[in-house]
């Protein structure tokens, strides 16, 4: 199996560079051939395969480089089938449309088995909102269809740059993973991971609070505890009004329900609705309905908590974390906060990573990442009061 790279870029970007870190540091040892589709003339020794249109030569690194001359496609199959290599980079001209690469890669007809590993495109950050401006179908084009978008020169411009340069790439590509960091912090392994990765960080993380909850209501059926209206229950859930009821049973009341149906007073409620005892509530930290801790019939995570995430290259202080993380306490304007999570440069060439539950944090030092991250998982999120708590900067 190939495996095929596009590394796009608007011209002067910075894609040479990154694909000499990537062989360098992420694909030593491994048999590469590194295409470039530009215009004009590049001036190349040998031509072993010219008569196809494909001019090559051995670079320092052991890497096959060519210039494709003629036809894309047919130069494509001419290289898969003389090399066989692991890999292939493609860097095309940095004003084209990578749609169009993208589409000539998944069109080359070849016996030799092939994937489209990843499309990666590099904005020059300091530049992101001119090139936007003045050269939109093409720039936007790259941006539109990458699944990784990489920031180049991020440490030679303010952070309110950077975030304009995220914030018109998301307005373009919610999905794509973007590196806001710079260069040189990174290992070649790290952005060949995140080329290679889906952008499901919040998924990811949405999973981890899940399994968490699972756990938890697991570990409280086993251990038996209160209801929180004075009856003992385990596996076998009561209702909260003083008898005892497994799931699927017959509540006393006459009615059969599971959870989201009859709460066994002749009437339906769902979260944040009438808990069955007349009286409407929000799921605060000291709720004791119930409804946080089921699983088997119950309302899954997914269902009862949202979530809230920023990719930032803001950068915050321990200091700074630690006041925002405390202002989390105030359910009034936040929201009931489950968990929040996040990793942040600290503006000083180093890291900051966060957890935090209610009334209790977790602020250290970590490892480079691709770009800030900042998750709020909870029920009744004031997204705008989140936005505002993070990244209004008095």
């Amino acid at each position: 199996m190939t495996k095929i790279d596009i590394v796009s870029g608007f011209l002067g970007a910075g894609k040479t560079t990154l694909i000499q870190k990537l062989l360098k540091e992420a694909l030593h040892g491994t048999k590469v051939v590194l295409i470039e589709n530009e215009f004009g003339e590049i001036g190349i020794d040998g031509g072993f395969l010219k008569e196809s249109g494909v001019e090559m030569k051995e670079m320092n690194s052991g890497c096959i480089c060519c210039s494709l001359v003629g036809d894309f496609g047919t130069s494509l199959q001419e290289v898969l089938t003389t090399y066989k290599p692991e890999r292939i980079l493609i860097e095309p001209s940095g004003v084209g449309k990578l749609s169009d690469v993208i589409r000539a890669v998944q069109n080359v007809k070849t016996e030799e088995e092939v994937s489209l590993s990843s499309a990666v495109v590099v904005v020059d950050a300091s530049k992101c909102k001119m090139y936007a401006k003045n050269f939109g179908e093409f720039f936007l084009n790259q941006i539109e269809n990458a699944g990784l978008v990489i920031l180049s020169r991020t440490g030679s411009i303010s952070e309110e740059k950077a975030e304009n340069a995220v914030s018109i790439i998301r307005e373009h590509n919610a999905k794509a993973v973007i590196i806001t960091t710079p260069w040189e912090q990174l290992e070649g392994m790290q952005i060949l991971r995140a080329m290679e990765e889906k952008n499901n960080w919040m998924e990811e993380l949405l999973e981890e609070i899940r399994e968490e909850h699972s756990h938890s209501h697991e570990h409280h059926h086993e251990q038996a505890e209160e209801c929180g209206h004075g009856d003992h229950h385990g596996h076998s859930e009561h209702c909260g009004h003083g008898h005892h009821h497994g799931h699927g049973e017959e509540c006393g009341h006459g009615d059969h329900h599971g959870h989201g149906e009859h709460c066994g007073h002749g009437h339906h409620h769902g979260h944040g609705e009438e808990c069955g005892h007349g009286h409407h509530h929000e799921h605060g930290p000291d709720c004791t309905c119930g409804c946080h801790d089921h699983e088997h019939g119950h309302h899954h995570a997914d269902e009862v908590f949202t979530s809230w995430g920023r990719e930032t290259a803001v950068s915050y202080t321990k200091a700074e974390i630690e006041e925002k993380l405390k202002m989390l306490e105030e359910e009034k304007v936040y929201g009931y906060i489950l968990r929040a999570k996040g990793m942040l440069p600290d503006g000083q060439g180093g890291w900051t990573y966060f957890d935090y539950v209610p009334g209790e944090m977790d602020i250290r030092d970590g490892s480079a990442q691709l770009t800030g991250k900042i998750c709020v998982i909870g029920s009744g999120l004031q997204e705008d009061k989140l936005q505002e708590l993070f990244f209004n900067r008095k």
